[in-house]
């Protein structure tokens, strides 16, 4: 996978890797700035997404993470995470899944991209 997702070598010291190394994961890549660019009849438009570390549990499993942010908290339902997360998961859907690291709460959520079997309603 490391030849698949791009890796930051670079990883800034912030209190969620001690939460991320606490329950298993190893920090093994920084900041991530993704660029994106949109074209829209005919005029660019620009914007990116940003992962703020990638870490690993076991051998071949690469996490994406996600910190949360006060002034952008994410809202655990289903179209919350389809909006917030599906992006991520698409451009990388060879990861693992992603690490929601509440920082504040001390916690971590593992999001995984799993698939609608149309049983529910």
């Amino acid at each position: 996978m490391k030849d698949q997702i791009p890796f930051n070598k670079v990883i800034i010291p912030h209190p969620s890797i001690d939460i991320l190394e606490d329950e298993g994961y190893e920090v093994v890549g920084g900041k991530l700035k993704i660029p994106l660019s949109f074209n829209v009849n005919g005029a660019q438009m620009y914007s990116r997404l940003f992962i703020d570390y990638l870490a690993t549990k076991e051998e071949g499993s690469i996490y994406l993470v996600i910190l949360s942010r006060p002034r952008k908290p994410l809202d655990f339902t289903g179209s919350g995470l389809r909006d917030t997360l599906l992006p991520y998961l698409l451009i990388y859907p060879e990861c693992s899944g992603v690490l929601y690291v509440n920082t504040a709460a001390r916690s971590i959520q593992v999001i995984k991209l799993g698939r609608d079997d149309g049983e529910s309603n």
